[in-house]
């Protein structure tokens, strides 16, 4: 078939494939360009050939290339979507309006596509340019799983209407008994199912699942009116271990922690009513409120491995008294104490000749103040007032972190986790080893099997405690260098300001945020 004869040229297709025959010398590659771009269904594959036949002034028919199809659809691989392609002119589409759109529909008819077919405007197609021609219906994916867990405590501070911090009306733990409602779970649901463009079904998508976070020790799942409820396996307190939802076990000593008592040394949350007597101690694993109105006075030790302390009465710790807390303390005031967090501390009145070290140091920003001591934290301090009018030494240190030296130290860390659990899975073998055969074992092979079962226990305790030190620090990794001391109303003579390596002492009252900036210290 003759597609064009003139003086120049003769362009014919046979079954598909193209071939020219030069007639006149002069004809040139130039107008070979102008062929192709008004003859968009040419697709010149042999370029070599006619830039020869085209130098030599040759008359002999070549093989230039393909004639392909007038228009071209495309069907997505999940069958969702169909592309045309139309490769005619402009002119030719506007003279062959008709024919093409009955084409057009015979091609979808041909291809099955019989849902979602796309208006498409020929007049204002481009050619070689692709266009949605049909669109599935996508499936809608169903609803995702609800978790909802008991609130715990809310450990910060009531901030009254006259703007002072109230210390007392802080609900510090939240007490529940056996089988009490911890949290529930709807399950995820089944979307709507959707349809391609060939008519058939696309299954609906279900949506995303989500196991309930709970320590299986203290928790257990339950089904009730077509949800998951978690509730408690036993009384205690509210509380999270490593993101897990936990019941710790829970001590109210309803007087003082003194004579009657001794020393407390406990694996959960203790809650005292009256005050730790001087020279007296509490450890304890979870959280520990001391409630007294009066505070503490010169006790030795309180000390929570894994949760907060809240100390409602405030310290007068005479140069003796030691708090620390895993993550947070929460206190009145803090006399000649000693305050050391991995997390926070907020202190709601004043520091006095405290020695304090933490994450963030915060008092309030109205009446809050710092006289004396030395407060040391790692991305900041924040108080109303520094120092007082006779000049009283006062240290604030924002410290900021070294991300090499805790990059490095975090994997020294995971290394020792790994080593760690390599050696707690040899000691679990082994355990069940001896388990088949503790029925006939004598008492020094009891004896081994115990020692064994404890110091799995004991490895146990050290890859937790690993864990946690390795997320504390991913998280302050994660945190932005925003290093800063900020004193809101007076930040008096004495007051020693450090961040870094950078340090100034104050000569004159000021005010205001202190950061590095450009490497100096802005005071």
């Amino acid at each position: 078939m003759i597609i064009i004869e003139n003086d120049e040229i003769m362009l014919s297709t046979e079954n598909g494939r193209v071939f020219m025959t030069i007639k006149n010398d002069h004809y040139n590659l130039k107008k070979v360009d102008e062929l192709t771009r008004n003859h968009p269904r040419l697709k010149i594959s042999n370029f070599m050939a006619v830039k020869k036949a085209v130098e030599s002034s040759s008359h002999d028919p070549i093989e230039l290339g393909t004639w392909i199809d007038s228009m071209e659809l495309e069907i997505s691989s999940d069958k969702m979507e169909a592309y045309i392609t139309i490769y005619e002119s402009q002119s030719f589409i506007q003279e062959n309006l008709e024919n093409l759109q009955i084409n057009l529909q015979k091609l979808l008819q041909d291809n099955q596509i019989v849902y979602g077919h796309q208006p498409l405007d020929l007049l204002t197609v481009k050619t070689s340019k692709s266009y949605i021609i049909a669109k599935g219906l996508p499936p809608q994916k169903g609803a995702d799983a609800k978790i909802s867990y008991l609130q715990q405590a809310e450990k910060t501070p009531v901030i009254n209407e006259d703007g002072k911090a109230d210390y007392f009306d802080m609900n510090f733990l939240v007490e529940i008994n056996e089988g009490s409602w911890l949290g529930e779970k709807f399950p995820a649901k089944q979307g709507i199912a959707g349809k391609n463009i060939l008519g058939e079904s696309v299954p609906a998508l279900m949506g995303d699942d989500f196991p309930l976070k709970y320590d299986t020790k203290s928790a257990y799942e339950v089904e009730e009116e077509g949800k998951t409820v978690l509730r408690s396996k036993t009384k205690g307190v509210i509380g999270e271990v490593n993101g897990l939802l936990t019941v710790q076990k829970h001590l109210v000593i309803d007087g003082d922690v003194g004579l009657e008592t001794g020393n407390l040394k406990f694996d959960g949350s203790i809650q005292v009513r009256g005050t730790v007597m001087p020279g007296y101690s509490i450890v304890s694993s979870g959280d520990i409120s001391i409630e007294s109105n009066e505070g503490v006075h010169a006790a030795e030790l309180i000390k929570s491995t894994e949760g907060d302390v809240f100390i409602k009465g405030g310290i007068f710790g005479r140069g003796v008294t030691k708090v620390e807390a895993h993550h947070n303390i929460f206190v009145k005031h803090a006399n000649e104490c000693t305050l050391e967090a991995k997390d926070n501390i907020h202190i709601g009145f004043y520091s006095l000749g405290a020695t304090i070290c933490c994450d963030s140091l915060v008092l309030d920003e109205r009446k809050g103040k710092i006289i004396g001591g030395k407060a040391i934290a790692i991305n900041s301090i924040t108080s109303a007032y520094t120092g007082n009018n006779s000049e009283r030494k006062t240290e604030l240190i924002v410290q900021g972190i070294d991300r090499k030296i805790l990059t490095e130290n975090a994997k020294t860390k995971a290394q020792d986790m790994m080593n760690l659990q390599e050696e707690t899975t040899k000691l679990n073998f082994s355990l069940s080893q001896l388990n088949q055969f503790k029925s006939s074992m004598t008492n020094q092979q009891v004896a081994i099997y115990e020692q064994t079962k404890q110091k799995y226990n004991e490895i146990q305790r050290e890859i937790k405690e690993l864990d946690g030190e390795i997320q504390r620090i991913l998280k302050m990794l994660r945190q932005t260098s925003d290093y800063f001391i900020q004193i809101t109303r007076e930040a008096n003579p004495g007051t020693i300001i450090q961040i870094g390596n950078k340090s100034s002492f104050l000569t004159t009252q000021t005010q205001g945020k202190f950061k590095l900036e450009n490497g100096e210290l802005n005071a």
